[in-house]
C-alpha cells in the first residue's frame, strides 16, 4: 500500500514539473505579423522576421510571463521599398530604436487552456498595455528533440499612433491587428 502511495505523489509531482518550466523562442517557427490601413483602399501586410525571448509557464499554477524581443529592422512586407522606407525615421526609426519588445506579465487560464497574456508592448521608445488573446495553444513532446515544445497563434489590436507612429495620418486609420504565430522549447 505504501509503496502505491509513494508510486502516485511521484507521478503527481513528475506531472506538475512537467507543467512548468524555462521555454526559449524558436527563431523559425515564430513570425510576428500585423495588418495596417493603406489609404483606406487595402490592408498592408507584413511581419517581423527575427523574434527572440523567453517564455515562463506553470501550467499547473496557471502562471507565466514572457520577455520578447523583435528586431524591428527584420521588417518584411515582401516589397523592398516598402521595407526601407518602414524602417526609415518616417516609422519605425530602426536606427534609434533597433528592437520591440513585448513584456508579458500575467497569464490567463480557462480551466487548462491559456486564452489571454496581459503585458506592455514597447515601441518607437513608447510603453503600453497590450492584451493578447490566444485563439489557439498546445504543448506537445517533439520527439527528434525529446523536449517539450508549446505552440500558440495570439492576437491583438492597438493604435498606433498611442506608440507615436504617426506616419500618414489621417489618411490611414491608425489601427493595427497583430497575429503572431509562437512556438517555443523547453529549456535543458
Amino acid at each position: 500500500m505504501k509503496l502505491k502511495f509513494i508510486t502516485a505523489a511521484l507521478l503527481a509531482v513528475t506531472a506538475i514539473g512537467a507543467n512548468a518550466g524555462t521555454y526559449n523562442i524558436d527563431p523559425t517557427h515564430t513570425y510576428p505579423s500585423f495588418e495596417a490601413d493603406h489609404k483606406g483602399l487595402s490592408l498592408w501586410r507584413g511581419k517581423f522576421d527575427k523574434t527572440s525571448g523567453v517564455i515562463q509557464m506553470d501550467r499547473a499554477a496557471k502562471t507565466g510571463s514572457m520577455d520578447i524581443t523583435i528586431d524591428a529592422g527584420s521588417i518584411n512586407f515582401g516589397l523592398e521599398k516598402m521595407n526601407n522606407h518602414a524602417k526609415s525615421p518616417d516609422m519605425f526609426n530602426v536606427e534609434k530604436f533597433p528592437t520591440v519588445t513585448y513584456k508579458g506579465t500575467s497569464f490567463k487560464f480557462e480551466g487548462e487552456q491559456l486564452v489571454a497574456v496581459e503585458g506592455e508592448l514597447t515601441m518607437l521608445g513608447v510603453t503600453k498595455p497590450v492584451t493578447l488573446k490566444v485563439n489557439k495553444f498546445k504543448c506537445v513532446i517533439d520527439k527528434r528533440m525529446n523536449r517539450e515544445v508549446c505552440g500558440a497563434d495570439a492576437s491583438a489590436e492597438f493604435k498606433r499612433t498611442d506608440f507615436g507612429l504617426n506616419y500618414a495620418i489621417p489618411a490611414f486609420a491608425p489601427e493595427v491587428k497583430l497575429a503572431i504565430q509562437v512556438e517555443a522549447i523547453a529549456a535543458q
